[in-house]
């Protein structure tokens, strides 16, 4: 007899938490995984959440367990194994049973699949990690508003709270919600290599221990840096190693990983034309920490770097400064999908959606989300807020760009922070040169700044 209200599949860390996270709200939630084993193990170890969790060993006894019209959440690998997945699951439903793919999909992925599909489809970002999944996490929803709203009180119920109101939004049309989840991971590539950055400056720069550095992080949370990063950033660099005896940071090898998404959100930016130089530099930096044997002989060939002294409230300034501009440009590529591809996208909107939850919750959004309902289709460097911050502190920004240039310290996204605001800021640019360079090797052409002709050439041309 059909008793679950939704269907799960994919039982890894995050299908597990979230499972969890439905049961504990009072839903019914029926799961499958591949490896039956682990199915049951799950429903052992799930406590007084047992009795609300349906076991399926096959597709067929989970589209059962399932009361209609279905709705059934894919936690699988994106990619193929997707595909795969509702290939297999398709049989067993209904014509108006719903699929829902809450995985890290790219939201070309998830467009295809929903002209393809004879069928309702959702495709939705969920942001927060495991602990996010499990008590709260921010989910960014995309396609139709009717199959949205089949299973809205179920996706608020489980999403994280800010001051009462859900973190859980239909942003848009057809792939809106991945977008805006590759968008949120692009920001967050970002705003962690800033921070990263800070601490090298603090590390090498300054010769400041783990253990010095972790108060500074903290006493910055308290104030306008106030986030979920800093906040960690503070606990990972007081982390004690029992082995050692010394700080956790000090033996965590330099190289950082990444599943994709803030590539992703770097290849899309070229294919909207707009710039986001900032989660460009930090997906480059982490593709450079995994080159450690040819960093290693550099800096025997190279040399190290020079101390510098710089004062905290000017490091906090300079912080301040790249993350308001990391998130001008992760802001403006969501304002360019949403006209390039027709969607309902509102940046007030998404904004709202991550101060909790997710990894970039921040004090910062809901300014953020004043800033765009005050100046609709403004990027936040017009809004007055913003841009009063931005004059307050990118001299900040510039100091510590130049001393940490000065000193040989790596500073990537903070420098093409500095390099972003200046290009911005600058009425006349250098791209006149570009133009009568193209003209002069391929008679481009170029429009001309007195009378606004274009297709104009140069006396080469002749």
């Amino acid at each position: 007899m059909a008793e679950a209200d939704i269907g799960l599949i994919g039982l890894g860390t995050m299908g597990s938490a979230l499972a969890l996270n439905i049961a504990e709200k009072g839903f019914t939630v029926a799961v499958f995984n591949r490896t039956t084993e682990k199915t049951h193990a799950f429903v052992d170890e799930a406590g007084d959440l047992a009795d609300r969790v349906v076991p399926c060993e096959t597709l067929e006894a989970l589209a059962a367990a399932i009361k209609g019209p279905r709705a059934i959440i894919l936690m699988v690998p994106a990619g193929d194994p997707v595909d795969q997945q509702i290939e297999a699951l398709d049989p067993h439903l209904d014509p108006d049973d719903l699929i829902i793919d809450a995985g890290n999909a790219n939201f070309r992925d998830t467009m295809r699949r929903m002209e393809a599909l004879e069928r309702p489809f959702l495709g939705i970002g969920v942001s927060g990690g495991e602990e996010g999944a499990r008590h709260g996490p921010a989910i960014m929803g995309g396609g139709d508003k009717a199959h949205w709203d089949r299973v809205e009180p179920i996706l608020t119920a489980i999403a994280a709270k800010f001051e009462g109101s859900a973190c859980a939004t239909l942003m848009g049309e057809n792939g809106a919600g991945h977008f805006v989840k590759a968008v949120h991971n692009g920001i967050e590539y970002a705003d962690m290599q800033l921070i990263a950055e800070t601490y090298g400056l603090m590390r090498d720069g300054m010769g400041m221990a783990a253990p010095d550095i972790a108060p500074v992080f903290a006493r910055w949370n308290e104030g306008r840096l106030a986030s979920y990063l800093i906040e960690i950033s503070a606990k990972v660099a007081e982390a004690h190693d029992a082995a050692t005896d010394g700080p956790l940071l000090d033996v965590i090898v330099d190289a950082a990983g990444q599943k994709g998404t803030g590539r992703w959100t770097a290849i899309e930016a070229q294919h909207l034309g707009t710039p986001i130089p900032v989660i460009e530099a930090a997906v480059s930096a982490r593709n450079m920490s995994a080159q450690r044997d040819l960093r290693a002989t550099l800096a025997e060939a190279f040399g190290g770097t020079d101390r510098l002294d710089l004062p905290m409230d000017t490091l906090e300034a300079a912080l301040t400064c790249g993350k308001v501009l990391c998130y001008t440009q992760g802001f403006d590529m969501l304002r360019a999908a949403a006209e390039t591809f027709d969607w309902s996208l509102m940046r007030e909107d998404v904004a709202r959606n991550w101060r909790a939850g997710c990894i970039i919750r921040s004090a910062m959004l809901d300014d953020m989300a004043e800033a765009f309902e005050v100046a609709p289709g403004k990027t936040l460097m017009e809004a007055p807020y913003f841009a009063d911050l931005l004059s307050e502190t990118v001299g900040a920004l510039r100091e510590v760009v130049v001393a940490a240039s000065g000193a040989g310290l790596p500073v990537p996204a903070m420098a093409a922070a500095l390099g972003y605001f200046d290009t911005m800021r600058l009425a006349r640019g250098t791209a006149n040169m570009i133009q009568g360079q193209r003209d002069y090797f391929g008679l481009h052409g170029f429009v001309r700044l007195d009378d606004g002709e274009s297709d104009q050439h140069g006396p080469w041309a002749e």
